[in-house]
């Protein structure tokens, strides 16, 4: 059978796939792996970094900021790469965990989360790009608040079977461990969707860059000013949010948040400030309530401004067609050659 050409309606075969060469397909397959140990090593990475933001006994924190890390992999380079989760996932748990049987439960959890989550968003539409309403609402209901129900009931069941977590304690459990993984993709998820990106900011001028050095120096300023302020004042960061998004949308939008969630989740852990007046439960609360509301009034507000400006272009674009098209019968009328007897 002749071989197909590769064109626009005939693109070429992925490599692995039937009818491809041996050595494509093994090429194919060492990219795969690499892709599976480049996953594992940034999600101990990140496991490791978000350890050091502990509440309780090393291994209570605020978010999970890998889980943001792998709802993004699988969305932007695929779900092959779910084994680099496991791995990681078990590592990090087991000096931590009571027992290796609960570890590896547990890191069953956090792998099918992410991977549960990125196949009902691909099945459902979802772009990574985050420059719809719709995707924003996704991944928030999606990719944080259901999915990462598998991982916290995993997780906490795991615990429970192997007596680290008495039966009273279950709920309490799965809730911080569900807020945290949650938190974790809503707020680092979009900051590594946002990365291949970045290439396109080569071309903004340096107005914009003044710009948007300041608006994120005075974010981190305010939002320190706020959160040690015993008035509590943390709703003073919400206008810079707001001009994040509506200047410079998602890229603006969600520095700004990582830099605020940060702060205060470093303050939190210290209990310092704004998180120091209170029980360690209400201080987690207003921690959590805070996240959870700058990012999605940065993410929800910039996706639609993105809207906005896509719709004013195809009008604008709409109007210099239509314009183009009155323009060209008008033309031709006048470049026709009059009789003797026309004034």
């Amino acid at each position: 059978m002749e071989e197909e050409p590769c064109t626009a309606e005939h693109p070429k075969r992925l490599p692995g796939r039937a009818g491809m060469p041996r050595h494509e397909g093994l090429r194919h397959q060492g990219l795969v792996l690499l892709g599976i140990l480049a996953l594992a090593g940034a999600y101990y990475g990140c496991a490791r970094a978000g350890l050091v933001l502990h509440i309780v006994e090393n291994q209570v924190t605020p978010y999970w900021p890998p889980t943001g890390l792998a709802v993004a992999a699988l969305l932007l380079f695929g779900l092959r790469l779910w084994p680099g989760i496991t791995l990681a996932a078990f590592l990090v748990n087991l000096p931590l965990g009571p027992s290796p049987p609960a570890v590896l439960a547990i890191a069953v959890g956090n792998t099918l989360a992410p991977v549960c989550a990125c196949l009902v968003l691909t099945r459902t539409g979802f772009s990574p790009e985050l420059g719809h309403l719709r995707d924003v609402l996704k991944l928030v209901f999606i990719g944080a608040l259901g999915g990462m129900v598998i991982s916290a009931t995993v997780g906490s069941v795991a615990l429970m079977a192997a007596g680290a977590v008495p039966g009273n304690e279950f709920w309490p459990t799965w809730a911080v461990w569900w807020t945290g993984d949650a938190m974790g993709v809503l707020v680092f998820a979009p900051a590594f969707l946002l990365l291949p990106r970045f290439r396109s900011l080569r071309g903004v001028g340096v107005r914009r860059w003044v710009e948007l050095v300041g608006l994120l120096t005075a974010t981190v300023l305010v939002a320190l000013v706020a959160a040690t302020s015993p008035s509590g004042m943390l709703f003073l960061t919400f206008p810079f949010l707001v001009w994040a998004a509506v200047r410079f949308q998602l890229a603006g939008a969600v520095p700004c948040v990582l830099l605020a969630s940060s702060i205060t989740v470093v303050l939190a852990v210290q209990r310092h400030g704004r998180f120091g007046w209170h029980s360690l439960f209400l201080d987690m609360v207003t921690l959590q309530a805070f996240n959870g509301s700058i990012a999605l009034t940065a993410l929800l507000l910039s996706a639609v401004v993105t809207e906005r400006n896509r719709a004013y272009a195809e009008i604008r674009r709409a109007c210099t067609q239509l314009a183009a098209a009155v323009a060209e019968p008008a033309a031709d009328s006048d470049a026709r050659p009059r009789s003797a007897d026309q004034p």
